[in-house]
């Protein structure tokens, strides 16, 4: 069943029971082992692939949280299983995976494994914006792409977009990071600190396990840009 829940498509999957196949046995040894439809799964994810409007500046991941939305477990691991290929998935600090997009995957009716009960997790849909390898972001693409998120989700049927507007992005680092060193430089080269303070990527999570550093389009020019001298794990929209 697919919904959009909080302004991200999601897929609130069935539990399923455990595979004749020898490597879903396997995981099944464990007493919360189980697998999802990589059919369903992909139903989901080619949406954002099959999106015709312009999207050069972010990304789709498939997430994992908990039905209680928090993030999944630190020891989830997710493994792609088919006749013809085995595949590890791994999950980010956020708890995204890149889906692969696979023909044959589908046509083999591949599976989705996962060490933990599969009915206590949420499969879902994140849209973030894509980072930088050199850490220098304008401050016109991070507008252009916080407008190119808020244009996919509308187009979604994402209610929660519909009344907002683009009034920022939000740099997260992972839960253990010291010190993110990021920065806003302004049109006269004048370099500021940007705060980072503990909060979420997304405003629908529960818990508080990300360094987080705003920067609103209101309090900065627009020929200005930030630097970051740490990668963020994730660069999200802020929609209010």
């Amino acid at each position: 069943m697919l919904l959009l829940a909080s302004g991200i498509a999601s897929a609130q999957l069935p539990a399923a029971e455990a595979s004749h196949k020898p490597a879903t046995q396997e995981q099944a040894k464990k007493t919360d082992a189980g697998w999802v439809s990589y059919r369903n799964v992909y139903k989901l994810m080619i949406r954002f692939e099959k999106y015709g409007k312009q999207k050069n500046l972010i990304q789709n991941h498939l997430q994992i949280l908990t039905r209680q939305g928090n993030y999944a477990p630190d020891d989830l691991e997710l493994t792609l299983v088919s006749k013809s290929m085995r595949l590890g998935l791994p999950l980010d600090a956020a708890g995204r995976a890149n889906f692969p997009l696979l023909k044959s995957a589908y046509d083999e009716n591949a599976e989705l494994l996962v060490n933990h009960a599969p009915e206590q997790l949420i499969f879902q849909s994140r849209i973030s914006i894509i980072p930088r390898a050199d850490g220098v972001y304008e401050m016109t693409e991070l507008r252009a792409a916080c407008e190119q998120a808020w244009t996919y989700l509308k187009n979604e049927g994402d209610v929660t977009v519909a009344d907002k507007k683009c009034t920022g992005v939000k740099f997260a680092y992972g839960r253990n990071i010291e010190q993110a060193l990021i920065r806003f430089r302004s049109g006269t080269q004048q370099l500021t600190a940007l705060p980072v303070q503990d909060g979420n990527p997304f405003s629908n999570e529960l818990p508080r396990i990300n360094k987080i550093a705003h920067i609103r389009f209101a309090d900065a020019a627009d020929k200005g840009q930030v630097l970051t001298q740490n990668a963020p794990v994730i660069i999200t929209p802020m929609f209010e």
